[in-house]
C-alpha cells in the first residue's frame, strides 16, 4: 500500500503523467520500494524495517524474459537461478517471484540478502554468479531492473 499512495502522490504532482508512463520513467523503483522496504514510522518517528538490520544489504532484480510468461523456458529460468544463486555461500533470504500486478511491465524478480556490503561484493565477482549473467542472465533476460537497499541510519 505504501508504494500506491506514493505513487499516488507523485502522479499528483506531474499530472500530465499517467501512473503507466510514471512506472516506465521511474524504472518501477517507487513499486518495488513500497513493496520490498517496509519502512515505517512508529510513533516515536524512528524508522523500522521488516527483518533488514543494520548494515545488510537486501539486493532486487526485477526483470522480463523472451518467453511467454509462465512458461516451461521462464519457469527452467528461475528454478536455475534460484539454485545456483541461492548455492553462493554469502546469500541469505534468496526469493524468486513472479509479478501479479498489472501496474509494473516487469514479469519476475529476484531477491536476496547480504549481511554488509562486502558479502555482496563477494556474491558479484563469485564465480557461479559471473557465470549464471555470462551465461544466461546476459543472453535471455531482455530488460531489468536492479535495486540494492540498506537500512536507513
Amino acid at each position: 500500500m505504501a508504494g500506491n499512495s506514493i505513487l499516488a502522490i507523485l502522479c499528483k504532482i506531474h499530472p500530465r503523467m499517467r501512473r503507466r508512463n510514471f512506472l516506465k520513467k521511474a524504472g518501477g523503483a517507487v513499486v518495488v520500494s513500497g513493496i520490498f522496504s517496509r519502512v515505517a514510522l512508529s510513533k516515536d518517528k524512528e524508522m523500522k524495517n521488516g527483518n533488514l538490520k543494520q548494515g545488510e544489504v537486501q539486493h532486487m532484480v526485477i526483470f522480463n524474459l523472451p518467453y511467454p510468461k509462465g512458461s516451461d523456458q521462464a519457469m527452467k529460468f528461475l528454478k536455475d537461478g534460484t539454485r545456483i544463486l541461492s548455492a553462493i555461500p554469502v546469500v541469505r533470504d534468496f526469493q524468486a517471484f513472479k509479478q501479479v500486478s498489472a501496474k509494473n511491465d516487469y514479469q519476475y524478480g529476484f531477491s536476496m540478502v547480504f549481511t554488509n556490503r562486502e558479502d555482496y561484493s563477494t556474491y558479484n565477482n563469485h564465480p557461479a554468479h559471473v557465470s549464471f549473467v555470462k551465461d544466461r542472465w546476459e543472453k535471455e533476460v531482455s530488460e531489468f531492473l536492479e535495486i540494492d537497499f540498506e537500512t536507513p541510519a
